[in-house]
């Protein structure tokens, strides 16, 4: 049961449609009498909302699971799986979220760090993904991989992604990976067009240390944290990677399960009016 009395908004930036919900979100809070904020993130916020998509909401997962703050998105992106409430349901689901008739999910996050020559880096923490990529050069990047210092493997490919569950949806699917339910606790490991055939994703517990050092050309490699450019990678850099001690809390939608969504917005083993008649069958016991 979620006791709000302060709501956080955070508003896509240039959008115009999401000011003007804004604004009315403002005003129906207020009526409610609840107090709301705009783009800020503090830690006495009882829940905090995303105008935007997916995007917009990844750009506040780390300071919101840092004050084990609620989420709830409301989608003015495109496809949506993080924020997963259509625009035009917002109010019905503020009624809902307030009457506390909501289920919220603890989505896994990772946070990384380089570790080399010049020092130690603060850490990122994402929720979808950290991916090595080759960045603008033409060749391959040969990379090494260790968990909990036990070697896993070697890659010559044009990247290597770690994926959440949450993020196994997102860059991971493209790159041929498996979709894994977010309340599955692991670490996907996928490479980016690898050379060997043989080099396929891994999925790998969540209680991991991952280490990974380049062995050939270094020359512009990248760390990229959930779509953001983080570091460049040099021969002597290592990255080091775990699951983060704060989960994000995402509001779940209260119309949409998890494979309500993957039916209806990537077309995944059907949609959702081809397979209605399926429901009500006997369950084991």
């Amino acid at each position: 049961m979620l006791k709000i009395q302060k709501v956080g908004i955070i508003v896509k930036r240039d959008s115009a449609e999401a000011l003007i919900i804004a604004a009315e979100f403002k005003a129906w809070f207020t009526q409610q009498g609840i107090k709301a904020v705009q783009d800020c993130i503090t830690p006495d916020l009882d829940l905090l909302i995303i105008l935007g998509g997916d995007g917009t909401l990844l750009h506040v997962a780390a300071a919101a699971a840092r004050h084990e703050i609620p989420v709830l998105g409301i989608n003015l992106g495109s496809l949506g799986f993080l924020t997963e409430i259509a625009v035009t349901d917002r109010q019905a689901a503020l009624e809902v979220v307030l009457a506390g008739e909501v289920a919220i999910e603890q989505r896994m996050m990772f946070k990384a760090r380089i570790d080399g020559a010049a020092g130690t880096t603060e850490c990122r923490y994402a929720l979808n993904d950290v991916v090595i990529s080759r960045g603008a050069i033409d060749r391959l990047v040969h990379l090494s991989t260790w968990a909990d210092n036990h070697f896993v493997a070697s890659y010559k490919a044009d990247g290597l992604i770690f994926s959440t569950p949450t993020g196994s949806t997102a860059y991971n699917l493209s790159a041929g990976g498996p979709i894994v339910h977010p309340g599955l606790a692991s670490i996907l490991v996928t490479p980016i067009c690898p050379f060997m055939l043989e080099s396929r994703p891994l999925l790998l517990p969540a209680d991991l240390c991952l280490t990974t050092r380049l062995t050939g050309q270094a020359t512009g490699v990248q760390v990229i944290v959930d779509g953001q450019p983080a570091w460049n990678m040099g021969k002597e850099d290592r990255l080091e990677m775990r699951v983060a001690e704060k989960k994000l809390l995402l509001v779940c939608s209260p119309w949409e399960g998890y494979f309500d969504i993957l039916r209806n917005k990537l077309n995944w083993g059907g949609r959702t009016e081809q397979v209605a008649e399926v429901k009500g069958g006997k369950t084991l016991s």
